[in-house]
């Protein structure tokens, strides 16, 4: 009997089986590798890898999101599961024990999309609502307390979230009213609201509702953000003393502010303080703290605007920084990656720093990757089951 699945149009899939073209469906298995001192990358144990490992033997991996020492995952029936450090219950399941392989958070299955930060993790659930847990030392959870919660807590009662971000102790969301919220920890005004006032509960970026893309990074204990509009233009403000706001100066911003003049940015992604961002003609960009070489220009200097990663028109939006490197993959399915290899987070086998992008092994259906402290996840789509 075929292997059907809820995912796919049962028409479609009973029309392949007669027409002989029914090979099952998808798997997308989930690699991980580099920095492993808490469990992070879901093998079990705390040993590093310095090459992509499969984690476990499920084949039904969605998404995954990389924190500063943990690990968020969804299937794609819409379990959750976390795994690594759970000293602020970060993993979400009720406990604050650490886990080297992942663990199940609660017994729904009606998770849509997940975040995880520095020491908290966010998820929006199918309906549209808005979940938070783990460290609630700044407000980043968003309930309106600062206690901490080892499972998860639905943030307010509206029904319209989007999208998620977080960096170590706060957190940003845009609505599908294109409206765009924030909360956590805002010392350096990342919060984009003008104060560097903490905030336990989400208040709107300005007035504006034209929000597409925001990006914060789970290693950033110093917030600054990324974020892209509808019509292609690339705001930044926040934490700027590698001039990763991209405008040119180390000069920080407490409200959004628009880098360059250009409008066909697609979409950023920050490390801990640089940012990758991606073009809508396929060409990669970087800026920010280059220490490490993770701006992939072939040096280490900072830089505080954009400048494009080599030549080539075929980057796809599947990106992952990671603290201090950088992961990418191209349109072709091939994965690369650059900057510090100190505990292999590359993944190219070795601990030698990279300047300029290195393909990961001569896989080409990489279809997702996440970077953390020191170490990245991935997920593959592999052959039909």
């Amino acid at each position: 009997m075929p292997n059907f699945s809820a995912k796919w149009g049962l028409m479609e899939q009973l029309q392949a089986v007669a027409a002989g073209t029914w090979t099952g469906l998808p798997t997308y298995e989930l690699y991980a590798w580099g920095y492993n001192v808490n469990g992070q990358l879901g093998f079990g144990d705390v040993t590093r890898r310095s090459s992509p490992v499969q984690v476990g033997s499920l084949t039904t991996w969605s998404q995954v999101s990389a924190g500063r020492n943990f690990s968020l995952a969804l299937s794609n029936d819409g379990y959750a599961y976390g795994w690594g450090l759970n000293s602020s219950g970060q993993l979400g399941n009720s406990t604050t024990v650490n886990s080297s392989s992942p663990v199940q958070i609660g017994s729904l299955n009606t998770w849509g999309d997940i975040q995880a930060g520095g020491v908290h993790g966010l998820a929006i659930k199918t309906d549209g609502t808005l979940w938070s847990w783990g460290n609630n030392s700044r407000g980043s959870i968003g309930d309106n307390t600062t206690i901490y919660r080892s499972s998860p807590v639905q943030v307010g009662a509206l029904t319209n979230w989007a999208q998620i971000s977080a960096s170590v102790y706060s957190s940003a969301s845009i609505k599908t009213d294109g409206t765009l919220w924030t909360w956590g920890s805002n010392s350096n005004g990342g919060l984009g609201d003008g104060t560097t006032a903490n905030r336990s509960s989400p208040i709107q970026v300005g007035a504006l509702t034209d929000w597409a893309q925001v990006s914060l990074h789970p290693t950033a204990s110093d917030t600054f953000c990324i974020a892209v509009k509808t019509d292609g233009t690339l705001w930044s403000w926040g934490r700027n003393s590698n001039g990763q706001l991209g405008r040119g100066n180390i000069i920080e911003l407490s409200s959004p502010a628009q880098v360059g003049a250009l409008t066909n940015w697609l979409k950023p992604s920050t490390g801990a303080s640089h940012v990758i961002a991606l073009k809508t003609d396929g060409t990669l960009w970087s800026w920010g703290r280059n220490s490490n070489g993770q701006l992939g220009q072939g040096n280490t200097i900072d830089r505080s605007s954009p400048v494009q990663v080599g030549a080539l028109t075929n980057w796809s939006i599947k990106m992952g920084t990671g603290d201090n490197l950088s992961s990418a993959i191209k349109a072709d399915g091939t994965l690369w990656a650059w900057g510090n290899n100190f505990a292999g987070g590359l993944g190219d086998n070795n601990v030698v720093f990279r300047s300029s992008p290195v393909q990961i092994g001569a896989l080409t259906a990489w279809s997702q990757v996440s970077g953390g402290n020191g170490f990245t996840t991935a997920i593959l789509q592999g052959s039909s089951n």
